[in-house]
């Protein structure tokens, strides 16, 4: 069949595809480095003609020209699931955070959301069978395909291939309009280099890992020390299964740390919903497979991530209480990003066969004034968003150690969390927990 004669008839300007848009509009813009570019772009020189039109949008990794043309956000009001780096300028102003369990992104977009009016998602080009591929993100893309009206494919080359897995390409025969981009380079996240303190954190969960675990690493200084020191040690046949898909991952897997021989689920594959780094990253997860994307309902899924035996799960925090709650997304009411799918990991990681779940942090954050604060204390910041509730709290790490909130009561969390805590702030946290009433005169110091 001569797909490129039904291609060609539906290739469209950036400028009059944004033409599409109407006031009162909700558009959805696909996750991370397959968001609108020059849709966005086009969009933005429509400001006067339109009011109250809505994006939605995760991780949206380039320019927010509308956000930009519209400060006050009366024409364009992006509604984000998560709020990255760049997107802090904006919250509060004309973005807004819809809360969520990762896992349930595509659920709600099905059942609960606003159906979009028009989904935009930058994709490879075309292939021979008439497919354009999601690259670097599977993670929700099909739920916004399935209820939008319109669907709108940015044609980047740069886009990485990356195999399925499932729900991870789209054919021309879904495709509505096609926009060919001029190729703007990909998002680009550079692994962030750990601290001391990230690698004191990463040699007491090093501690506990072996042969044939298999692993989802978060974001930042703490997973990337861990990723290093497993590929300079004897560990072997790890597995991969995560949402993200980080440089962590490529540097052990070419030190041959990673097989997936020991998995039972995708066994030999590194599964991941979407892939954040480096241009190497692109480059290694192109047409290789040995990856596979698929829709974080299935990466996250708590259910699923508890069939895989020996599953590992490292993210970090903001701040934990005594009570073993952890806050990941707030700074009191200031927002900082979002749940994401660490409450996912947290909850699936546990209810596997020799499953760990750790959420990391340092012990202390140093103020604008120079002096140190602890990050346990009594209770969160007034404000906090509990992302992981007592109850799903396994084990808490900071440079000092590791404490297991499972199986215990109040007073040994308190004596656990206090034994981890900065040695210049433990007496403050004891005075703290015997005023809540849950430390005893016989808690070890």
């Amino acid at each position: 069949m001569d797909y490129m004669h039904e291609y060609r008839q539906k290739v469209v300007t950036a400028d009059q595809a944004a033409g599409l848009v109407k006031s009162n509009m909700w558009i959805e813009y696909a996750f991370g480095i397959c968001s609108a570019y020059e849709f966005d772009e086009a969009l933005a020189k429509r400001k006067d003609e339109l009011y109250n039109v809505n994006i939605r949008c995760d991780i949206g990794s380039y320019p927010h020209f509308t956000a930009e043309a519209d400060p006050s956000g009366e024409i364009f009001t992006w509604n984000s699931w998560h709020v990255a780096a760049h997107d802090k300028k904006y919250i509060g102003k004309n973005l807004y955070y819809i809360p969520m369990k990762f896992h349930e992104n595509p659920m709600m977009t099905r059942k609960d959301c606003v159906p979009d009016d028009i989904i935009v998602i930058m994709t490879t080009p075309m292939d021979e069978h008439g497919y354009f591929n999601f690259g670097a993100s599977a993670a929700t893309t099909y739920a916004g395909i399935e209820t939008a009206k319109t669907v709108i494919v940015e044609v980047n080359k740069n886009m990485p291939r990356v195999l399925g897995g499932e729900q991870e390409c789209i054919h021309i025969s879904q495709v509505d309009y096609v926009i060919e981009t001029k190729n703007p380079p990909l998002m680009v996240l550079p692994a962030a280099p750990p601290s001391e303190t990230d690698k004191a954190i990463a040699h007491h969960i090093m501690e506990r890992l072996y042969d044939g675990c298999c692993l989802q690493l978060g974001i930042g200084g703490i997973p990337n020390a861990v990723g290093t020191m497993i590929a300079e040690s004897d560990l072997q046949d790890l597995g991969v299964h995560t949402e993200m898909y980080v440089d962590a991952y490529l540097l052990m897997a070419r030190k041959g740390k990673i097989t997936g021989a020991k998995k039972r689920l995708n066994r030999y594959k590194q599964v991941f919903a979407f892939a954040m780094g480096s241009q190497e990253l692109y480059d290694y997860i192109d047409n290789n497979p040995g990856v596979a994307a698929f829709p974080v309902d299935y990466t996250n899924n708590p259910s699923v991530v508890a069939q895989i035996d020996d599953f590992v799960s490292i993210n970090a925090c903001v701040e934990v209480d005594l009570f073993g709650q952890v806050c990941s997304e707030s700074v009191g009411t200031r927002h900082l990003s979002g749940t994401g799918g660490q409450l996912d990991f947290v909850e699936g990681a546990y209810k596997s066969k020799g499953g760990q779940s750790f959420v990391c942090l340092a012990s202390t954050i140093t103020r604008k004034d120079g002096t140190l604060a602890s990050k346990i204390n009594a209770t969160l910041t007034p404000g906090a968003i509990v992302t992981d509730p007592r109850t799903a709290t396994h084990m808490l790490v900071t440079e000092f150690g590791v404490a297991n909130m499972k199986g215990k009561s109040t007073w040994e969390r308190a004596e656990a969390l206090v034994k981890i805590a900065h040695p210049m702030f433990q007496d403050q946290l004891i005075a703290d927990a015997a005023k809540m009433g849950i430390w005893r005169r016989t808690n070890k110091r």
